[in-house]
């Protein structure tokens, strides 16, 4: 479906990939009632290579910011994949950042800004949301970064 949001994406020129799927055992988005709960979205670049290394060592600021929006891109990706419509989205409730960091690194919020303001500049005030920023030894396959979200949907 090319809707509000499709068309927004592509004018920023931006791309959702493929929704990806689960690397264990566990569904990447359960709708429940009218709040999408998307499971954590790891860094991948628009190749599907996985985005990897530390914040405050292997990788800058600007780098976990933009690997932060490759995991809110996926976020949209697997909520298309579950509602079909992204028009549907009524409201980013919660994003929930991880950033693979070491242990003097202090700026996770910066990072996560990456994935935060993409939804604002793509669903505007729909994207505005709460947050928690975290940074933690190590992510799934290497990865930067890892973000989830809550999402509420409306008809």
């Amino acid at each position: 479906m090319n809707g509000k949001v499709e068309a927004r994406l592509a004018s920023l020129g931006l791309t959702l990939p493929e929704a990806p799927n689960p690397i264990a055992n566990y569904l990447p988005a359960v709708l429940a009632g009218n709040l999408l709960f998307i499971s954590g979205q790891i860094s991948k670049a628009a190749d599907g290579s996985v985005i990897k290394g530390r914040l405050g060592a292997e990788l800058t600021l600007e780098q976990g910011q933009e690997a932060a929006q490759a995991s809110a891109l996926a976020i949209l990706a697997q909520a298309r994949a579950a509602i079909g419509d992204l028009d549907r989205i009524g409201q980013v409730v919660k994003l929930t950042g991880f950033v693979n960091a070491t242990a003097d690194f202090v700026d996770h919020p910066q990072v996560i800004n990456g994935a935060s303001d993409l939804m604002v500049e793509v669903l505007g005030d729909n994207g505005r949301h709460t947050r928690a920023a975290v940074g933690v030894t190590s992510l799934p396959l290497g990865c930067a970064v890892e973000v989830d979200a809550i999402l509420l949907i409306g008809s």
